[in-house]
């Protein structure tokens, strides 16, 4: 309820669901993965709670090549609001484990980038390799 409260959004039962499942992973989520989660829903009434989400940085959208879609949970994400637009930043990269195909928002520190005469409103690293689960298995 205090995430609902910290990022301005009106609790509702489906959305306390939808939340209890980011809450329960450790790794980002397809739609696919939500759904499967939730059982029975409204389609539309998903989506427009994770674009909610989204909007409130509850949590944040990770495109992952091949237009791949993954949404995680917001742990310590900057919000700022530049030339008027909600600009969402990160302060982690996103693993990718080229095994078990799932991504994960890892904290560390990330060096300042110039890009000179270019003014950066957003900025994505991904990292790919192997997770310790499945760097383990092999």
């Amino acid at each position: 309820m205090d995430l609902f409260v910290k990022n301005g959004i009106r609790p509702t039962s489906f959305r306390k669901e939808v939340l209890d499942i980011f809450i329960g992973e450790e790794h980002a989520l397809t739609v696919q993965q939500i759904e499967e989660a939730l059982g029975e829903h409204d389609r539309i009434t998903l989506y427009r709670t994770l674009r909610t989400f989204i909007d409130q940085s509850l949590i944040h959208e990770i495109v992952m090549p091949g237009n791949i879609k993954k949404y995680a949970l917001c742990q310590d994400c900057q919000v700022n609001h530049n030339h008027g637009k909600h600009v969402h930043h990160h302060e982690h990269i996103h693993f990718h484990c080229k095994s078990c195909d799932e991504v994960f928002c890892v904290d560390t520190d990330i060096p300042k980038i110039q890009l000179g005469k270019f003014e950066i409103a957003s900025l994505e690293i991904q990292a790919h390799g192997f997770c310790s689960s499945c760097a383990a298995k092999s």
